[in-house]
């Protein structure tokens, strides 16, 4: 039996997230399909990971509060055991618009998902993975974005700086969780066609701007979601700090 771990996936429910849990499962991984909101879309994803070979809970938790992140942790421990995988996934865009046009609210909420919600995931991983807490290790795969390095102009900069934040704390945690068993890499996916565009009220976005990728072609999740399970696995084992583009050298 493939014992390839027990993995939290934030986000997990759609999108890239739930490719990364149908590819966890389908290498023999225990599966934390962690979702916001829609239960329904975790149920599936988590049959899903099931279907593939692996074993899967769901667990509804807002990354953002520090609560609901202690208890999907206290979770896992219960249900599937010691996390050796974290993957920050988690992340909110919003609606397409100038930088004239955004209110705080509306920056405070994506910095809370997308950059506090991952240093308190990671805090909880660290608690259990780290060999300076009598941790056996593991490794941290933070879902950044090509945004970071775009900057995403006319579009969404709190995103993109959202995502530079994400990159700078890859890094950081790289360097300081080196030498506890830990590796930090991180993903910059580019146009990937995925629900997101929608969310962003630009349904129609991966049509607009795939002639901008120089493979003239959007990403799939699976792309990206082969990526993590790369960094994830033993493969990988030198591999620490990275930002890995997978954006059709976008």
């Amino acid at each position: 039996e493939r014992m390839a771990g027990v993995v939290i996936v934030t986000g997990g429910s759609r999108g890239i997230g739930a490719e990364i849990c149908r590819l966890a499962g389908k290498a023999g991984y225990s599966v934390c399909v962690n979702y916001q909101s829609d239960r329904e879309a975790a149920q599936n994803v988590a049959e899903l990971v099931e279907a593939a070979g692996g074993k899967a809970i769901i667990c509804g938790a807002d990354v953002a509060q520090e609560s609901d992140v202690k208890s999907m942790f206290r979770l896992v421990d219960q249900e599937l055991g010691t996390i050796t995988a974290l993957v920050n996934n988690a992340g909110i865009v919003g609606k397409v618009g100038k930088v004239e046009e955004l209110d705080a609210e509306r920056i405070n909420r994506m910095l809370a998902v997308n950059v506090t919600g991952a240093f308190l995931c990671v805090r909880e991983a660290v608690l259990r993975m780290s060999t300076a807490h009598d941790g056996k290790g593991g490794v941290i795969v933070n879902m950044s974005s090509a945004a970071a390095r775009l900057g995403s102009p006319g579009e969404f900069i709190d995103y993109a700086a959202s995502k530079g934040a994400m990159d700078s704390m890859t890094i950081g945690m790289a360097k300081e969780l080196g030498d506890q068993g830990i590796r930090v890499n991180a993903i910059r996916p580019g146009l990937i066609d995925t629900e997101i565009h929608a969310s962003a009220g630009a349904a129609d976005r991966v049509e607009r701007f795939k002639d901008s990728v120089p493979m003239k072609r959007a990403g799939s999740a699976e792309e990206v979601a082969k990526a993590a399970l790369w960094l994830m696995s033993e493969d990988s084992s030198y591999v620490n700090g990275a930002l890995v583009d997978v954006a059709g050298g976008r």
